[in-house]
């Protein structure tokens, strides 16, 4: 089965992390057909340089040159315009794939052409991947994951692989701030599209303290609420889910970041 990876890259990526996620994509048991990076607005030399060296060296690797940054949601959209295979895997600029990424995720396309998104675990790693810190695990069948997507998202967007027309009918990426990828799996559910996630860790995740950060505040806490208000209207979650959630999320986003960071490793693992 053919397929597309597809990226997107903004100015404050790391270069040695852009050098190291693009090495682990063309390193594959199964190589991509084609590698498209989305340029989401204007980047830095140090970038640019090792976008350049890898173009040079995979003539299917394509840029596409976006001149303002839109953000993920809408520079992922662009991507997926460019993108000439059904088949799409996503991966971020600064995480790690393993080597048999791909080939795992087309053989479950291969055996059971009626899954239209396959995900997997990811093992989250700081400074280095001998350093693993925890394992992120999903549900495995679609009915679980289903289940599960009520209260927690239910893929692990940066391993994901998809089929494109899938992705389409649901209305492709939206915007929503913080929750634009579990906003879209939510729609896919509703679309009666079928996800599997596989029980084994196929990409290193950049785990970084600042997650923690980013992750909490009112700001975050508030989004979130209207998130969850949003599959209220949905009819995606009950009024008793609706309300244990928001009681669940709201003191996980406001609480001290180092007990929040606690949370996370200990409890949402």
């Amino acid at each position: 089965m053919r397929f597309s990876v597809l990226l997107s890259l903004y100015y404050k990526e790391n270069p040695t992390f852009l050098r190291q996620s693009l090495g682990s994509v063309f390193c594959q048991t199964i190589p991509p057909d084609e590698v498209i990076l989305v340029e989401d607005g204007e980047l830095v030399p140090e970038l640019y340089k090792v976008v350049e060296e890898f173009v040079s060296r995979n003539p299917n690797m394509k840029r596409v040159v976006l001149k303002e940054n839109r953000g993920l949601g809408k520079a992922l959209n662009e991507g997926l315009k460019h993108c000439s295979y059904d088949l799409i895997a996503l991966m971020d600029t600064d995480d790690i794939a393993k080597y048999n990424r791909f080939e795992h995720q087309v053989k479950i396309f291969k055996e059971h052409p009626e899954i239209d998104i396959v995900s997997s675990w990811i093992d989250e790693f700081e400074n280095d991947i001998s350093n693993i810190i925890s394992v992120r695990k999903l549900p495995e069948s679609h009915n679980e994951i289903a289940k599960y997507a009520r209260f927690r998202c239910p893929v692990n967007h940066p391993v994901v692989m998809f089929r494109k027309e899938a992705v389409m009918s649901a209305g492709g990426y939206q915007h929503f701030p913080f929750f634009e990828d579990y906003y879209l799996w939510v729609r896919m559910l509703n679309s009666n599209a079928k996800f599997y996630n596989i029980q084994k860790s196929l990409l290193y995740f950049r785990f970084s303290p600042d997650m923690f950060r980013r992750r909490g505040g009112w700001k975050y806490a508030l989004l979130e609420l209207k998130f969850l208000g949003k599959l209220r209207n949905m009819k995606f979650i009950s009024k008793s889910e609706y309300l244990r959630n928001v009681f669940i999320r709201f003191a996980v986003r406001v609480i001290p970041i180092k007990l929040r960071s606690l949370v996370y490793k200990k409890m949402l693992r």
